[in-house]
């Protein structure tokens, strides 16, 4: 990943997994690179533990204030059910943070189910540093065309349309014979699809969480 900013310059962003106590030289050598966060990686699929979220908490605290000291936000892949468990913290944090595939909130719970409500609330009433990632629907949905996952899309673009970022999720990993990247960007037309949403999602949202120059 590295190499491969270094070879497209300003115009390349990237997000790493390190540990909480990686030196201060190494984060400032990644910053200069392009980097401007860090990942929070909990398989979407792993089983329900009553002791997860509180054993996350040394490694979720700590890279809050060291984000914070170099302006950049965390980035969360975790399962729905400890996304919930998380959201009291996720309400508390002082920067920036992005969640995966929408929270990762099973689209067969709609979007009724307890947790996402609280994500909707997060986003109308939070401090402004909650961001949704749209990625991933085949991790969330089994639905054909992931039609259950559409009233889930639209009810946060309908929330917070200025906390939204698109992506493929590419390579697809366990999934390449299943979809394709055109495929899953062809789903936000249907989501969005008036033009001035589409370009805070792709473009204006994108450009302020990442600190683009514009």
């Amino acid at each position: 990943m590295l190499d491969a900013m270094r070879r497209v310059g300003e115009r390349c962003r990237g997000i790493v997994d390190v540990d909480e106590h990686v030196a201060d030289a190494e984060i400032a050598r990644l910053h200069d690179a392009g980097v401007r966060g860090v990942r929070i990686n909990v398989s979407p699929v792993k089983a329900q533990s009553a002791s997860l979220a509180a054993e996350l908490l040394p490694r979720l605290e700590t890279l809050a204030s060291r984000c914070a000291e170099v302006g950049w936000h965390l980035d969360f892949l975790l399962p729905g059910w400890l996304t919930n468990e998380l959201m009291g913290t996720l309400e508390k944090l002082t920067l920036d943070f992005s969640l995966a595939h929408m929270g990762m909130f099973l689209a067969r719970d709609g979007v009724e189910q307890p947790g996402f409500q609280r994500l909707l609330n997060l986003l109308r009433h939070g401090n402004g540093h909650c961001w949704v990632k749209f990625t991933g629907v085949y991790r969330m949905s089994v639905a054909p065309n992931f039609e259950d996952a559409s009233p889930m899309a639209r009810a946060i673009i309908e929330t917070a349309p200025d906390r939204i970022i698109w992506g493929s999720d590419y390579p697809h990993l366990s999934f390449a014979d299943q979809v394709g990247s055109v495929q899953l960007f062809n789903l936000l037309g249907r989501w969005a699809p008036d033009e001035v949403t589409r370009r805070k999602i792709l473009v204006d949202n994108p450009q302020q969480l990442f600190k683009f120059r514009p």
